[in-house]
């Protein structure tokens, strides 16, 4: 066989043993992180959960996820071990790198509807508009110089002058 027919074959094999040892460098990494777990580091669960360890064993982890709250995991269902800040930053929202300048960014969009003008002006302002025309005009609301009478005498001359339709009847033809 010549060499040019064995090169794919080679080419496969080395991808495969590069692929493995890869893999295996990942998942001894793993074992040391969860072999250095200490009593009082928090952790995080494969499934999410983030707890505090209070005991470890040979092959099992007891968490204190709250008060009163003791749940037994194997090590392996121990995804990642924290550090202390990063633990308090994500369970108790405690931030200790904030800005310089101190400045908060709000949860809510109230700072971007703010105007510079103070609150008590600008409800005056609103109270003061008169109710938007959208261009619908209301039958009753329009004035009229005719009394309602007169109105109703000329809606029914318009309804004789049109024979009325039953169902079923159209004006198609």
């Amino acid at each position: 066989m010549s060499l040019v027919t064995l090169l794919p074959f080679i080419v496969l094999i080395g991808a495969m043993f590069l692929m493995t040892r890869s893999a295996k460098k990942k998942q001894q990494q793993a074992a040391s992180m969860r072999n250095e777990m200490q009593p009082g580091s928090g952790v995080r669960t494969i499934g999410g959960m983030y707890a505090t360890v209070k005991e470890v064993n040979e092959d099992s982890v007891l968490l204190d996820a709250g008060p009163g709250v003791d749940l037994l995991f194997a090590k392996n269902a121990i995804g990642a071990v924290l550090s202390d800040d990063e633990y308090n930053r994500i369970v108790h929202g405690a931030e200790h790198d904030l800005d310089a300048d101190g400045s908060v960014v709000p949860d809510d969009a109230s700072s971007l509807t703010e105007t510079d003008e103070p609150a008590a002006d600008a409800s005056s302002d609103a109270s003061d508009d008169k109710p938007l025309d959208l261009g619908k005009k209301d039958v009753a609301a329009e004035p009229s110089d005719k009394p309602a009478e007169a109105k109703a005498d000329e809606a029914d001359e318009a309804d004789e002058a049109e024979p009325k339709k039953t169902d079923g009847e159209s004006d198609a033809k």
